[in-house]
């Protein structure tokens, strides 16, 4: 017996070192556990995404024949509130509470407007589709509030969420932390998405208010337990933050930073770059590849799978000093070489081809994105992390909304001029479309490889591990 346990122990210990890439991410001050927790802001985010942007697209379309054109203003409405995420992680690096809080006032503050948006969202959706009691005009003004209010409660709850894991880990776990947060959010995405897709397949208005107002209840308790004595109490910061800065003078200071402003151009053409194509892949898969219903939703999962992997390569690359921006730019080149998958996928007629594309959008976004906040992280060095990722949040949801809008304009107005034989008679056929997006998008990788180019540098930063322990820290050195 005392032999099986101790082949169990270091079995055990071997999957903490080599296959738990985010075990290294804990510390002694802040274990694993309390990461885990703290991500779970990172769930309530996801299933606020996927709700939104995804469960609520069929149902206000199909089961409540709410017009598409109005949908898409509604799905678009909560990006309004991403160009302040500046301003929030700002506010909380230099909030003044009785208590010595910075972070958890906003956290819980969004937290309450997610949930007052999804308490009132089903009745304003029933209102909007006829179904209800009332004008539709007062469905849509309802409709409109439920979609800000949910759009910025989740994006004060991540921007400060996101500041205090930066706050309460050391700079070399950073990078560990950053790819698991963004797995949390993957999984909350995924989950939540399934989950609505089953709660909602026996579809009625007593069924949408159910589900809807119970992402309300979760999301609460998700943040509250997450929240829970993770930031410290300290009292004496209000005094030495009595005479905080102005928003534009701690913006002008971010700014004259070396490398801002290139990163954050950076940021916005690769993040345009990999969401241009969020809302044809699946089109695409079905119309130029002929693929059916069932093999179209497993794309979503592909995608998700690389997004997975890269998580996992990032966690490992960046604990052995990897670039940040070097990651971000091997993300580019495989989104370079995912497109070119998906584009070359329709000439040869392989769907093998285009599923590995689709495999490599979400790994090549994944590699992206946890680059590109891993260098937020250590954008500002004054104490001001709220600043930076608050400015890195902005970029990013501005961009990926417009691209996403940007992507199905464009792929209507090719298709149409194609239909029409206004391109000649060379492009007339269903894929030049979906072709133009996508071209598009390799276009815009280039030019990010271009903006990220000087931000590369030669000089690494790997972890100590003569003196911290940390290039080793996993399961086994775990405090007990």
């Amino acid at each position: 017996m005392m032999r099986a346990g101790g082949t169990v122990l270091n079995l055990w210990r071997q999957i903490g070192t080599r296959f738990l890439p985010f075990a290294d991410a804990a510390s002694v001050e802040v274990p694993l556990a309390r990461l885990v927790r703290l991500s779970l802001f990172q769930i309530s985010v996801g299933m606020a995404t996927a709700l939104l942007v995804g469960t609520l697209n069929r149902v206000m379309i199909v089961e409540l024949a709410v017009p598409a054109s109005l949908v898409a203003v509604m799905v678009a409405l909560p990006l309004l509130f991403a160009p302040f995420r500046a301003v929030v992680g700002f506010r909380s690096d230099n909030h003044v509470s009785a208590l010595g809080w910075r972070r958890v006032p906003y956290i819980w503050m969004g937290s309450l407007l997610q949930f007052g948006g999804l308490a009132i969202m089903p009745f304003a959706l029933l209102v909007l589709s006829g179904d209800g009691e009332g004008p539709v005009w007062v469905g849509q003004i309802g409709a409109a509030l439920a979609f800000l209010l949910v759009g910025a409660g989740l994006q004060t709850t991540q921007t400060a969420g996101l500041a205090l894991a930066t706050d309460l880990t050391r700079e070399e776990a950073r990078p560990r932390v950053v790819a698991l947060m963004y797995l949390m959010l993957l999984v909350g995405m995924l989950i939540s998405g399934a989950a609505f897709g089953f709660l909602l397949s026996d579809f009625s208005p007593m069924r949408l208010i159910q589900v809807i107002q119970g992402a309300a209840v979760v999301t609460i308790v998700l943040n509250v337990v997450a929240l829970w004595k993770q930031e410290p109490r300290d009292p004496s910061r209000n005094r030495a933050r009595s005479e905080a800065p102005r928003f534009s003078e701690a913006w002008a200071r971010l700014m004259a930073e070396p490398r801002a402003r290139r990163y954050l151009v950076a940021v916005a053409l690769g993040t345009a770059a990999f969401n241009m194509q969020d809302i044809i892949l699946e089109p695409y898969g079905g119309e130029v590849m002929g693929l059916g219903v069932g093999a179209t939703t497993m794309l979503t999962m592909l995608v998700a799978l690389g997004a997975i992997a890269a998580f996992a390569v990032s966690a490992r690359l960046l604990a052995r000093g990897f670039d940040p921006a070097r990651l971000s730019a091997l993300g580019a080149i495989c989104g370079i070489c995912a497109f070119t998958a998906v584009i070359m996928a329709a000439p040869l007629g392989s769907n093998g081809l285009f599923r590995i594309g689709a495999t490599l959008i979400g790994f090549g976004g994944g590699l992206f994105g946890v680059g590109t906040l891993t260098v937020a992280m250590s954008l500002d060095r004054r104490g001001n992390n709220g600043l930076a990722l608050g400015a890195w949040g902005a970029v990013q949801a501005s961009a990926a909304g417009l691209a996403i809008a940007f992507g199905g304009i464009l792929r209507d107005v090719t298709a149409a001029l194609a239909a029409s034989g206004a391109l000649g008679p060379a492009l007339t056929g269903p894929s030049v479309g979906y072709g133009a997006v996508y071209h598009v998008e390799l276009l815009l990788l280039f030019v990010t490889l271009v903006a990220l180019g000087p931000l590369v540098g030669r000089e690494t930063h790997p972890l100590e591990a003569e003196g911290t322990g940390l290039a080793s820290f996993g399961l086994p050195q775990f405090p007990r």
